[in-house]
């Protein structure tokens, strides 16, 4: 089905103040990953709203013991031979207090606060999209599935196995995260993982005996040095050692050393060759023993031709509402991840334009809402028709 490109857009543009505050409610409540209570808050009263949105939704929530229950909203017939999946997060990395010092505000033109960027104007985009489908294309033969999970931004641990089997029910994927600078939406991300090195040690005095110590920050010191050739930029691939602990004074022989490090990865066949060479890794000395932990727990989101061709379709609808859509690639991950490595076809980016993830100057653009919601709208019809 395609719809007038003017009357998504005028009909979308129409409903900014309901946008907005739709956007507003849900930063006022502050939704830290890491507690459960504050996230549940928040994933309440976004239950309440999807609940009414006038296109005949069924909403409930997921209850998770881990972190906080998943929002699922179902829009479209249940019959429906067909569904697309919408997807994103409502839990921020702002601890409770921030709005204090970091106030939601109107101000020049953007929406500024904590969340409003990653990504809970994602999530008015994607609402607004869909009250425009019901109110515009009320015979839509496709289910809309949406899924607001409770902790993208500490792994998606409990929400990882709920995000997959959706996604394998489904012709697309649409991740509301936020654009790339200009609107730009992200066709491939690297994949992300994080691998823990302990080496196990010899404790001695380092005047006395030194010899009948082995020292365990000397050997994690070899370990790191091997890691470096994994650094190839021109592969997308990236090792950093973020952080190191051990010993206990500079006069003994530490027993115990830890790295923790970030990986970061642009192919799955990246992902096998870094994960191999790390796993390969072994002590100098036969008297210490190191323990490996971790590997790439999201996998990359490769520019593979599913991906493509929504990329082209949301190109197509996006210059029927005036306006260039551009892709590209982004070395974070986001849910997107998973659901693009089961092999579904999977448009990242789709949600607000602005700056300021994870950062005090965290704002959207007031007058990019609009056009979002309708770009998702538009793909989600043309989908519909094919």
């Amino acid at each position: 089905m395609t719809l007038s490109s003017d009357a998504l857009l005028n009909f979308c543009q129409a409903e900014l103040d309901w946008q907005l505050e739709t956007i507003e409610a849900l930063v006022r409540i502050e939704s830290p990953s890491t507690d459960k209570a504050a996230v549940d808050r928040c994933g309440l009263e976004l239950e309440r709203r999807l609940r009414h949105l006038d296109a005949g939704g069924r909403v409930h929530r997921i209850p998770t013991a881990e972190a906080g229950d998943i929002v699922y909203a179902s829009y479209g017939p249940e019959s429906a031979a067909a569904q697309v999946l919408v997807l994103g997060h409502f839990d921020t990395v702002w601890p409770i207090g921030t709005l204090a010092r970091m106030p939601l505000e109107r101000r020049d033109g953007r929406l500024h606060g904590p969340g409003t960027f990653d990504m809970k104007a994602g999530i008015g985009i994607a609402m607004l999209a869909v009250r425009a489908l019901a109110a515009l294309a009320p015979g839509l033969p496709l289910r809309v599935v949406m899924l607001w999970t409770t902790d993208e931004e500490i792994g998606s641990r409990a929400a990882r196995a709920l995000i997959e089997s959706e996604a394998r029910q489904s012709e697309a994927v649409f991740v509301l995260e936020p654009s790339l600078p200009g609107g730009v939406v992200k066709t491939s991300r690297k994949g992300v993982g994080e691998v823990t090195l302990e080496v196990q040690g010899l404790s001695a005095h380092a005047g006395i005996d030194p010899t009948k110590g082995v020292s365990a920050i000397h050997e994690l010191a070899q370990l790191i040095t091997q890691l470096a050739p994994l650094n190839d930029p021109a592969r997308g691939s990236s090792v950093n050692v973020g952080v190191i602990e051990g010993g206990t004074r500079s006069n003994v022989i530490a027993e115990r050393a830890r790295a923790v490090v970030d990986l970061r990865v642009a192919t799955m066949a990246d992902a096998q060759r870094v994960e191999q060479f790390v796993r390969s890794l072994q002590p100098r000395d036969s008297r210490a023993t190191l323990s490996i932990s971790g590997g790439i727990d999201r996998p990359p989101l490769e520019r593979s031709a599913g991906v493509v061709r929504l990329y082209e379709i949301a190109r197509d609808v996006a210059r029927g509402l005036g306006r260039e859509l551009g892709e590209g690639s982004t070395g974070g991950g986001s849910d997107g991840n998973f659901t693009a490595a089961v092999g579904v076809p999977t448009l990242d980016g789709l949600g607000a334009v602005g700056d300021g993830a994870h950062a005090l100057h965290e704002h959207v653009e007031i007058d990019a809402l609009g056009w979002r919601s309708a770009l998702l709208a538009g793909v989600i019809a043309r989908l519909a028709s094919s």
